[in-house]
């Protein structure tokens, strides 16, 4: 499924509208609200995101999972936080010139902790399953 960036903002997509440099090199990626008030992250699959086996990078993967647990814990953070915990599974290789989502679930939320967990997938095809602890950043 070839989509261009134009598509995926007219969709409603987004990115945080902020400098991130690393973010910024590697993607961009890409989020939006869904009409039932979860989030779903995109990036469209290029020629640099590649291994040498011609499929999506892992690190690639790794790092969208990490924007992903931000996008789907927004609502539960009041500023800042940093990933304090990170798993990943790795389902299947991802394909070039593809529209890649992610979707997740916050699945606890303390005063100082978000419990996230989510999935990876281009299509019907799942790539990665993914699940991280997000610390809270208090403002002072």
């Amino acid at each position: 499924m070839s989509i261009t960036i134009e598509e995926l903002e007219a969709q409603g997509f987004r990115t945080w509208g902020t400098p991130d440099p690393f973010e910024d090199t590697i993607g961009p990626f890409y989020f939006r609200q869904e009409e039932d008030g979860s989030y779903r992250s995109a990036f469209i699959s290029e020629t640099k995101h590649l291994n040498g086996g011609g499929m999506l990078h892992g690190g690639l993967l790794m790092s969208f999972a990490d924007f992903a647990l931000f996008v789907t814990a927004r609502d539960h953070l009041d500023g800042m936080g940093v990933t304090v915990g990170f798993n990943s599974e790795f389902v299947s290789a991802g394909p070039n010139n593809a529209l890649i989502e992610a979707k997740g679930e916050v699945t606890k939320a303390t005063r100082s902790l978000l419990f996230v967990r989510g999935k990876i997938f281009s299509g019907d095809t799942t790539i990665m399953t993914y699940s991280g602890i997000l610390k809270k950043i208090r403002k002072p």
